[in-house]
């Protein structure tokens, strides 16, 4: 009886930490969608400001990235913690799905 105790207090914590994470799911989201902007927005600046300058077609882009080379790595952050929590969420309900799986074969017994 102790167990199915101590596997109840599992669940519950483990859906309290679902439910804070879903409410992270829309800030992560706003941030990755805000760096794209504005890596995307300065890549274009860049990009026109190289080309007035007279820098070579053939290596304005690359000459353009590497001046917003910050820009990249805030997209690149962003989207990685957008990944890493979407991960964590799902090991998180792989992790509660065997807890119920256990639950329910204690309750049986």
């Amino acid at each position: 009886m102790n167990d199915v105790i101590k596997i109840a207090h599992l669940i519950k914590s483990k859906v309290e930490l679902l439910e804070r994470m879903r409410g992270e799911i829309r800030d992560r989201a706003e941030a990755k969608a805000l760096a794209i902007s504005e890596y995307d927005k300065a890549l274009s600046i860049t990009i026109l400001k190289e080309k007035e300058n007279g820098t070579p077609v053939s290596i304005i882009d690359k000459v353009s990235k590497g001046k917003i080379y910050e820009k990249r790595y805030e997209l690149e952050l962003a989207d990685g913690l957008y990944k890493s929590l979407i991960s964590n969420i799902n090991s998180i309900q792989a992790e509660l799905n065997g807890l119920q799986s256990i639950n329910r074969h204690l309750s049986e017994l």
